[in-house]
């Protein structure tokens, strides 16, 4: 039997009449605060419904269904070591050098001093925070963000503080003043998602200079994640944070293959800084967890060969499936999304009372023909309290056709669900 003594967790015991308080270990503080994925927590409700043999759409997580490029998958084929060996702490000198050129395309110049290869992108958000923040230290958020940021600021002991953008205006950034109000003396930086998860907003330059006079004038970190960089469906120019002048020193570029190549499972990312002490510091870390995969960064330099035709394809693709998408989303009474400007993921506003009441709902209760459909609630997307309760999240990971059957399903769900507005 357990029970609660003296605020920890304890077991009660019976051996030959006599009653034995079994202690036990109590949860860290940090592993009580660790949010729960939004875009993972519904899978054990999505894992029962197809053992049920029902046909689930996963629109719920960032994964590309678009191949892998055909250089990656030879690499990897070709692999004839008789050792898969520990490679260097920051990645092989070989791969940066390549990376290099690729950024060079973009009018980033960097060398292979300033390219650290992680375990993902993931990885390289972590250590940034841990090399860059202490324990109580302030980070300014745009929100909606991406969720794992959160989860990545506790693991450092630092604090999200967000100013919400809103689906009204496109998800276009806050006002600067409103940035300045939440500056004090323990904020260390602004954290920005360009083109944006979740929302696909992508940041104008004028945007981007506001951001660079704040990063300077209070001489913060941007910490700037820049993973969907290939997939901008307007006109708005890509803006790096490597592009902004004054500020080299202060920021730190986070980077990914998992989306742009479709290689989620080879876990290949960087951290990109000019700044030589958070480098520096940064792989203390990278030595400590020793190295970053062997097979992925194989994979990550063959992926480097591709010519246009294959990145052209999948932007097409996307674009296809973002205009699809949208188009049909807004045809269902009662739902409204902006268009997304990059990446591959749009928020939507339901008519519902809950979306994570909702989304569960469609997994555990509701089927159509057989169907049902797994999307991301958006309350884990964003901090403050009671934001996105109406919202999902959408990734079009799935062709045209699955897009259209499972937005079918949708607007059945909509019409069935007991929560309706």
């Amino acid at each position: 039997m357990s029970c609660r003594l003296f605020g920890v967790d304890s077991r009660l015991i019976v051996v030959n009449k006599s009653f034995i308080i079994v202690i036990m270990p109590d949860i860290s503080l940090r592993g009580v605060q660790m949010p729960a994925s939004p875009i993972r927590k519904l899978a054990p409700l999505s894992d029962a419904a197809k053992a049920e043999g029902v046909k689930v759409y996963h629109l719920n997580i960032g994964q590309p269904d678009l191949p892998s490029p055909v250089t990656a998958l030879d690499a990897i084929r070709a692999i004839d070591r008789t050792t898969l060996e520990y490679s260097p702490s920051d990645g092989y000198r070989f791969y940066r050098e390549n990376l290099t050129a690729y950024y060079k395309k973009y009018d980033i110049d960097l060398t292979p001093e300033q390219i650290i290869v992680t375990a993902g992108g993931s990885e390289a958000v972590l250590y940034a925070f841990m090399a860059c923040l202490n324990p109580g230290d302030e980070i300014i958020v745009p929100e909606p963000a991406y969720a794992n940021y959160m989860a990545f600021a506790i693991s450092a002991g630092a604090v999200i503080r967000t100013i919400p953008s809103t689906m009204e205006s496109g998800f276009a950034l806050p006002p600067m003043d409103e940035f300045e109000k939440l500056i004090n003396e323990r904020t260390k930086g602004i954290l920005i998602c360009n083109p944006n998860n979740p929302t696909g907003y992508v940041y104008t330059p004028h945007e981007m200079e506001q951001i660079r006079k704040l990063v300077k004038q209070y001489n913060l970190y941007l910490f700037s994640d820049e993973v969907y960089r290939e997939f901008i469906y307007n006109d708005t120019p890509y803006v790096s944070a490597c592009h902004l002048e004054g500020v080299e020193e202060n920021v730190v570029l986070i980077d990914s293959v998992s989306k742009r190549y479709s290689e989620c499972g080879i876990r290949i990312g960087a951290l990109i800084t000019r700044n030589r002490k958070v480098h520096d510091t940064v792989m203390k870390f990278c030595q400590a967890r020793l190295s970053p995969p062997l097979i992925g960064q194989i994979a990550a330099n063959a992926s480097l060969e591709v010519n246009g035709s294959y990145m052209q394809h999948n932007f097409d693709e996307y674009k296809g499936r973002r205009d699809f998408l949208i188009d049909r989303l807004n045809r269902i009474p009662g739902v409204y999304s902006p268009m997304p400007q990059g990446a591959f993921y749009t928020l939507a506003r339901l008519p519902i009372d809950d979306a994570d009441l909702f989304c569960a709902w469609c997994l555990s209760d509701f089927r159509y023909e057989g169907q049902t459909i797994f999307m991301a609630p958006a309350t884990g997307f964003y901090v403050t309290p009671g934001l996105g309760i109406n919202e999902v999240r959408i990734a079009y990971v799935l062709n045209r056709e699955e897009l259209g059957k499972a937005l079918t399903v949708l607007e059945k769900a909509l019409e069935a669900y007991p929560g309706r507005r």
